[in-house]
């Protein structure tokens, strides 16, 4: 993979991950290799529209959870995994 391609890769993880310090350091790189803001900003619109239907899927399996009893919940985290600790 090339470079460029590379902190683009870097930048949408960055804005779907909401982590700004990430954000800001492949942005100065970006910068440093002379990548347009225009083709940032189409990376980050595109991390966004990701970002958003995960925040949809999100809200919707938090309804879901809602709406069982409390010993259907408790079943998903007393299996082997350690998905709630």
């Amino acid at each position: 993979m090339d470079e460029h391609t590379e902190i683009f890769v870097a930048l949408g993880a960055a804005t779907a991950a909401n982590c700004g310090p990430c954000f800001e350091h492949y942005f100065s790189k970006a910068e440093k290799l002379g990548i347009d803001k225009n083709d940032i900003q189409k990376t980050v619109d595109i991390a966004v529209k990701v970002r958003g239907g995960a925040h949809m899927v999100m809200k919707g399996a938090i309804h879901r959870t809602m709406r069982r009893d409390v010993a259907q919940v408790q079943n998903c985290c007393s299996r082997t995994s350690t998905c709630c600790d």
